[in-house]
Order: structure tokens, then C-alpha cells, then sequence
């Protein structure tokens, strides 16, 4: 017979920089979020990012399903921060302007690649 199951841990922690991270990774929860709001299901996510473990996947997706508003003002700031971080540095250094150009540019041939 079952017992009635245990609490399960969101395998989320805040490193030094604040910034969240799934289980003893380096993987963002912006970044599992991100893969799976584009489609990506619990296993696809774990064969892109390998150093994940499925049960850790499935318990932050849960976790995000239940707490989806607190999440998404978490990853709208996380954004927010690194487009001013970019540019006031783009400001401060003009010829990274030109080069995050070409490389945007040869991410969306890449991805336009991908998808034919």
C-alpha cells in the first residue's frame, strides 16, 4: 500500500550572485524555463543539458506550473537586468555594437538552418 508521500524539494538554489540555478549546476532556471516554454519536454531538456537529472527537471517544472506568476516577474527581471547591463556596455564600448550585431546575424542563420 502507498503511503502517503513525502514533501518533495525544488532542486533550486541562489548562488553568490543571486542568481538561480537548478540543483548543483550551473543550468538557470531562466534557461529550463526558457527550453521548456519553447516546447522542450522534461527528457528533451535533460539530453540538451546533460548534468541535469529528469526528477530535478520534473520537480521545477512542477514547481513553476504552481508558482508561474512569481517565476515569470523573476525571469521578466533577470532580462530586464542583462538588456540595461548590455547596453551600458555597448554604450561604453561602441566596436561591441558592431560585433553582437554579426553574431545575432549568424545565430538567426543558424537557427533559420536548423528549422529547414
Amino acid at each position: 500500500m502507498l503511503e502517503t508521500p513525502a514533501t518533495i524539494d525544488v532542486p533550486l538554489r541562489t548562488d553568490q550572485d543571486g542568481v538561480i540555478r537548478v540543483g548543483n549546476t550551473r543550468i538557470t532556471l531562466p534557461v529550463l524555463i526558457g527550453t521548456y516554454n519553447q516546447g522542450a519536454s522534461a527528457e528533451q531538456i535533460v539530453e540538451d543539458f546533460d548534468r541535469l537529472k529528469l526528477e530535478d527537471v520534473h520537480a521545477v517544472i512542477s514547481y513553476y506550473l504552481s508558482h508561474r506568476a512569481e517565476v515569470d516577474t523573476y525571469i521578466q527581471r533577470v532580462d530586464d537586468e542583462a538588456e540595461k547591463w548590455r547596453q551600458e556596455y555597448e554604450a561604453n564600448n561602441p566596436k561591441a555594437i558592431e560585433f553582437n550585431a554579426r553574431m545575432r546575424k549568424l545565430l538567426d542563420e543558424k537557427r533559420r538552418q536548423d528549422q529547414s
